[in-house]
């Protein structure tokens, strides 16, 4: 696929990285030299200095031979004229759009994306802001992922020293009574790992673990983790997703008390006027006189979102120090997101990580019904339909020979949900949640007969 990258900034740089790797044929336009050189030296993409809205820059890039433009400069305007021109230049191209900016995103919901020559809009904020809402909705998950239009849950669940799971292996979890679920994949020390039965939990692990939606109170008790509702939210950082977060807690629930601390007056006065906070205050979020007079510390969620991903950091650790339950930083730089899950931040939400999880669930085709990216792409959650044609259909688990790296986290047939065993037998039609380290792409369409590819 030649794909057309307008902008090498955070997110097409991961864009880039990614398409790349899956050996597409990628061309990075952006009007910064030492961003394309970096760009250059590190993936096997042709690069092209210039204005990503010039008709003769789209041309000189290929545009004519291009299947999939992404458009995600640093300006709406540049991100909509280009995919406008290129729909000129080339209407068979698929267009994508980073748009940020509120107004626009309502005049597009109102009118329609073809009236804008696009096809999907990318907005990196706005899925942060819907990560962070699903810890609100949560509270015991350090990741949430709906599959199954909401009946199947994969939750990231971090085990205290208190829980009764510690030290047992994964063939000991179920004892009778407890609730069916399936532990899909472990993060231990920065790594992903499918668990086998012989596998144990350790303290500090991170267990992703999938669960029936009606069972997910269930299953939190039975790892020791509280799911205590979210009554008090503090967003240090007052930008879009600060904002989006609020208007989602609101058509959640209007019990949130939400304050949003920011040091631009005239942001303030805009978010005052504007936003749905209870309270808005002007300051800097890294004085700890302000978070202490102000009590911001005794919050349930302390949420650091301004555009300095190292004052994240710090300020959301400061958040933790004087009480807050749990805390959520926001970085950009993958090197950042490690370290800062190091020293006790509890969720790590990246725009670039966002944006490209957007993309994949926009790109994935065929019978794939649903993409979530985990551990910064290492591995995947899909949803899929079960084929005639697949090697999974009309036989028991147990004797199929699944390769390891890829797991079948659940079954959904019709208004059934199955955490399967080894005596499971899949049925043309079913909807398939599968957990696969990426490196296992290939092996998992050869077993189901379905391309996972992009376009």
């Amino acid at each position: 696929m030649h794909v057309l990258i307008l902008g090498a900034g955070e997110v097409g740089f991961y864009t880039a990285l990614r398409l790349s790797s899956e050996e597409h044929e990628v061309v990075v336009v952006d009007l910064s030299p030492e961003r394309l050189r970096e760009i250059s030296d590190q993936m096997d993409v042709r690069t092209l200095p210039g204005i990503a809205s010039s008709p003769q820059v789209l041309k000189e890039a290929g545009i004519k031979d291009c299947d999939l433009l992404i458009a995600v400069t640093d300006s709406d305007e540049v991100n909509l004229q280009a995919c406008h021109l290129a729909k000129l230049l080339s209407p068979s191209t698929t267009r994508l759009a980073r748009v940020r900016a509120e107004d626009y995103l309502k005049f597009i919901n109102e009118v329609g994306l073809e009236t804008f020559s696009i096809h999907a809009i990318i907005n990196p904020e706005y899925e942060v802001a819907q990560q962070i809402a699903n810890l609100v909705k949560v509270p015991a998950a350090t990741s949430v992922a709906d599959f199954a239009g909401g009946k199947v849950k994969l939750l990231g669940l971090r085990l205290p020293a208190t829980s009764k799971l510690l030290g047992k292996r994964m063939s000991e979890l179920h004892p009778p009574g407890a609730p069916p679920f399936l532990v899909a994949a472990i993060e231990r020390g920065g790594r992903m790992l499918i668990p086998r039965g012989d596998d144990w939990l350790h303290l500090d692990d991170q267990a992703y673990v999938v669960m029936r939606e009606r069972e997910l109170n269930d299953v939190c008790h039975h790892f020791g983790v509280a799911n205590d509702p979210v009554k008090n939210i503090i967003l240090v950082g007052g930008g879009s997703i600060a904002q989006r977060l609020t208007s989602i807690c609101r058509e959640f629930s209007h019990d949130i008390h939400v304050t949003i601390v920011d040091q631009s007056a005239d942001r303030c006065t805009f978010l005052a006027n504007t936003s749905q906070a209870n309270l808005v205050l002007c300051g800097n979020g890294a004085d700890m006189n302000l978070l202490r007079e102000e009590n911001l510390g005794s919050s349930d969620l302390f949420c650091a979102v301004t555009d300095n991903e190292e004052d994240n950091v710090l300020i959301a650790l400061l958040g933790k120090k004087l009480g807050a339950k749990r805390i959520v930083a926001r970085v950009a730089n993958a090197g950042y997101v490690p370290l800062a899950s190091s020293l006790g931040v509890d969720l790590v939400v990246s725009p670039r990580s966002a944006a490209a999880g957007a993309i994949l669930r926009f790109l994935r085709r065929g019978k794939i019904l649903n993409v979530a990216p985990f551990k910064d792409d290492a591995a995947e959650l899909v949803e899929l339909v079960a084929q005639e044609t697949s090697k999974v259909v009309n036989i028991p688990l147990k004797e199929l020979k699944i390769p390891s790296g890829i797991l079948l986290a659940a079954v959904v047939r019709g208004d059934e949900t199955i955490i399967p065993s080894g005596s499971t037998i899949i049925q043309p039609g079913d909807k398939l949640v599968f957990f696969i380290m990426r490196s296992m792409i290939k092996k998992l369409e050869k077993l189901i007969a379905v391309k996972l590819e992009f376009f």
